[in-house]
């Protein structure tokens, strides 16, 4: 096959970004080249864990055929499979290719190019789906790698469609994930980020005593040799003694992602969330204590239905309270699927876009103060590829974004020590401010 060129968009999740290091391997594989401005075909790797998610991929394909009418496009991803209809008599999309099928998606690509492909939708029963297509996670030219160690979930969140997206819960092998990342050192990665649709649930069934994700990290880092490892989301009963101990190594970087969505106990079993508000507050204490600066993000959803004023209230005043570093406020957003679409007590969305101001601007004042306690410290910082090639970018052992000066330059994946020095609350490129800092000798 002439070499043809291909672009991979990509939404959603830290799971999706993994998928998309996968599937840009196997297409380089299979004779295509990865090349964004020469792209004849689009692949759009939708994510769909709100209504608007699936209205950006459909905008997303629109654009993409009104700039460039004779390229392929094909969707594939969450939105995919759960809104198979939206695509499938769309004049946009080519080819669909639901999750179910996504293992399958570059011979699939090859027969459409060839005139053997007559049909254009691919799916099938994404519970019957076992395999997790293993091997994926670094994207073309990224320095930092996401390992899908799990994928799928047995919850069933009431507002939640993403077992409909990605199927039941299932592992993949710590010896086989130990190789990865052993393989992914070899090739110059030096940060790598545990990430699956429930990692909580991870659990190694191939030994006589089923392993959990407190062995897969501890393997990890005892048999490889990658300086940093990040884990993904947790949900505040998914820590344990064992979990924060294993923090003292080094390699581990002290970074949290909660998966809360409320502080409040009425609101949590109405989102079928299997802890209280007390057990929110122990979590975020009990990983202050336990942790050194620890940087903690959470999800908060704002304007569940059905969630009083005063049961808002309660989420506030908690997190007010509590120790962490930064919200990451999601307005509730109905989702056709699910069963929190057919809850009363739906608000209107000037209320729920209200509770979330209150949120982001909480967020914002916690995370200007942490910022402001991270001055003149030292800290080691992994240098990333930014937009702006005359600023260098970083991000510390601890997850704090930093600016940094233009020389010397250094290649991005470069790991260094660097003094921070300011806070620029107005940096163009994120919206709670950036950390400014200076390179600072490796012997200091």
């Amino acid at each position: 096959m002439d070499k043809v060129s291909v672009n991979v968009e990509t939404y959603g999740c830290k799971v999706n970004f993994y998928d998309t290091g996968l599937l840009q391997k196997r297409l380089i594989k299979n004779g295509f080249e990865a090349d964004k401005k020469a792209a004849n075909i689009h692949i759009i790797n939708s994510c769909a864990v709100t209504a608007e998610a699936t209205k950006e991929a459909l905008r997303k394909i629109r654009k993409i055929k009104s700039e460039s009418p004779d390229s392929t496009v094909v969707v594939t991803g969450c939105a995919a499979q759960v809104d198979t209809d939206k695509f499938q008599d769309n004049p946009h999309a080519d080819l669909v290719v639901a999750n179910s099928h996504k293992g399958q998606l570059e011979a699939l690509l090859l027969k459409k190019l060839s005139g053997e492909l007559q049909e254009k939708v691919f799916k099938s029963n994404i519970f019957k789906k076992e395999d997790l297509e293993a091997g994926g996670g670094r994207e073309k030219d990224h320095t930092r790698s996401f390992l899908k160690i799990q994928d799928g979930c047995n919850s069933f969140c009431t507002f939640c469609v993403i077992p409909f997206a990605r199927g039941k819960s299932r592992s993949v092998p710590i010896d086989d994930l130990v190789n990865r990342v052993n393989d992914l050192y070899g090739e110059g990665v030096r940060e790598v980020v545990l990430t699956g649709v429930h990692i909580g649930d991870y659990e190694d069934t191939f030994f006589e005593k089923s392993r959990v994700l407190e062995d897969l990290i501890e393997q990890i880092l005892v048999r490889t040799s990658m300086p940093r490892l990040r884990v993904s989301s947790l949900e505040p009963i998914e820590l344990s003694e064992r979990l924060l101990e294993l923090f003292q190594d080094s390699a581990l970087c002290p970074h949290f992602h909660m998966s809360i969505q409320s502080a409040d106990s009425k609101v949590l079993k109405d989102m079928k969330r299997h802890y209280s508000a007390d057990q929110v507050e122990s979590a975020l204490n009990w990983i202050h204590n336990k942790v050194k600066n620890p940087f903690v993000g959470m999800d908060v959803i704002a304007g569940f239905p059905g969630e009083t004023e005063q049961e808002f209230q309660n989420t506030y005043d908690l997190l007010e309270r509590s120790p962490w570093t930064k919200i990451h406020v999601f307005p509730y957003s109905e989702r056709p699927g699910t069963f929190a679409n057919r809850l009363q007590g739906k608000w209107d969305r000037s209320v729920i876009m209200e509770r979330s101001k209150r949120l982001r601007s909480l967020s914002a004042d916690r995370y200007s103060q942490r910022a402001l306690d991270q001055m003149g410290l030292i800290k080691s910082a992994m240098l990333i590829r930014s937009k702006d090639e005359r600023v260098q970018k970083a991000i510390t052992h601890d997850f704090w974004n930093v600016s940094l000066p233009e020389q010397p330059i250094y290649s991005a994946g470069e790991i260094k020590t660097i003094k921070i020095t300011g806070f620029d609350h107005s940096h163009p490129s994120r919206m709670e401010g950036c950390l400014v800092g200076e390179f600072v000798s490796e012997n200091h």
